[in-house]
């Protein structure tokens, strides 16, 4: 009898154990169950949120992309105005600066106008006076030619003269004649000078040949033309060989 009595009471004491647990159990659920549906609650809004953003930022980058579109239409706009501005001065600057040309030769052509008017002569008879002075001109400039050729003759004459008379025996040449040596014979010691008649070098001119500041040799002047010599170097006076590039120089300047 008393194990019957321990018997059931051990099965109360189990079923109020386990009717305890169960609402405990119950309790953990159900809050499981709402943390569940808070979560999943939260979850929800945050992917609607998410995909809101994800809207706004799409229209957001199309808004900079045009954006920026216009900027580099603008900029591009700028510059062709920027650039049509400069073109623009420029055409203006030379516009002013024909006018001002202009100005001057108008203002010349009236001066010239004045000058016609204040002389009595008709614009025809100016226009043959201006002719006849330039004839006159060009006719002085072939005089003055014809003197310094006919000049030239009468010197080297003179200097032939006095070369037979025995008066002088020394060709003066021009003190600053300077000129070089383009071509050495050593087999016959003649040499080819850039001096001639044109630079003043006369028929049995002596000249001085020297390099670096020391005297070479001296030649004698034999066949002349109008600009170039060929010169002879004179016995006694080689004191080293002669080369092309050497200088020369009178050896009797004139004074």
């Amino acid at each position: 009898m008393l194990t019957r009595i321990s018997l059931v009471l051990a099965v109360l004491a189990a079923l109020a154990v386990g009717a305890v647990n169960f609402f405990v159990v119950k309790d953990k659920i159900n809050a499981l169950v709402t943390d569940r549906n808070t979560n999943r609650d939260g979850w929800h809004a945050t992917q609607a949120q998410l995909a809101q953003t994800n809207k706004v930022l799409i229209a957001t980058q199309g808004e900079l992309k045009k954006t920026q579109q216009d900027l580099a239409d603008t900029q591009t706009e700028r510059d062709k105005a920027v650039a049509n501005s400069t073109a623009q001065q420029k055409r203006a600057d030379q516009l002013a600066d024909q006018l001002t040309k202009t100005t001057q030769e108008r203002d010349d052509a009236q001066s010239g106008l004045q000058a016609y008017k204040v002389t009595g002569f008709t614009p025809e008879q100016v226009t043959k006076l201006s002719r006849q002075l330039k004839d006159t001109q060009d006719l002085v400039e072939v005089g003055k030619q014809e003197y310094a050729v006919l000049q030239h003759d009468r010197d080297r004459i003179f200097t032939r003269l006095q070369l037979y008379e025995g008066t002088n025996t020394d060709v003066l040449l021009p003190a600053a004649l300077k000129g070089k040596i383009l071509v050495v014979d050593p087999k016959w010691d003649f040499v080819v000078l850039n001096i001639g008649d044109d630079q003043g070098v006369k028929q049995d001119g002596e000249l001085l040949v020297s390099r670096d500041g020391k005297l070479v040799a001296k030649v004698i002047v034999r066949t002349l033309e109008k600009d170039r010599c060929i010169a002879n170097i004179v016995p006694g006076w080689k004191l080293g060989e002669v080369i092309e590039g050497d200088e020369v120089s009178p050896a009797h300047p004139a004074t």
